[in-house]
């Protein structure tokens, strides 16, 4: 069974760095694009930033760029979301998912996106 798995959240201030990750168990995380989500309290989960199977990045929330990257470790079967200069505004449970291993692009859409990890929660304090 395909699971993925979050962590890395917590309480930081204003400024500080985290690096989240998706470690995915029962297959081979290389051959999938991954996507990171954030929903925070009221509004709707958005998309911030992908990495297809080819390890082509993709943003989609334009308030993280310069930010925020991704990048992912095939011997850990683990996708990182490296966060710097983290805002109160990013302020959000953050998931991982992943589209099915055939697709090859990014998407912002979470519907195109068939696995998810259960969020890991990232609060950052002004």
């Amino acid at each position: 069974q395909v699971q993925l798995a979050e962590s890395g959240g917590g309480l930081v201030q204003a400024g500080d760095s985290l690096r989240l990750s998706c470690a995915a168990s029962g297959t081979t995380f290389s051959r999938y694009t991954v996507g990171w989500f954030r929903q925070a309290p009221g509004k709707e989960r958005e998309g911030v930033l992908c990495i297809s199977s080819g390890d082509t990045p993709a943003y989609y929330a334009d308030s993280v760029k310069g930010r925020f990257t991704i990048s992912r470790d095939n011997a850990k079967n683990t996708v990182y979301l490296q966060m710097s200069n983290l805002k109160p505004e990013d302020t959000a449970v953050y998931y991982c998912a992943t589209r099915p291993p055939y697709e090859y692009y990014c998407s912002g859409y979470g519907s195109e996106y068939d696995l998810w990890g259960q969020g890991t929660q990232v609060t950052v304090s002004s």
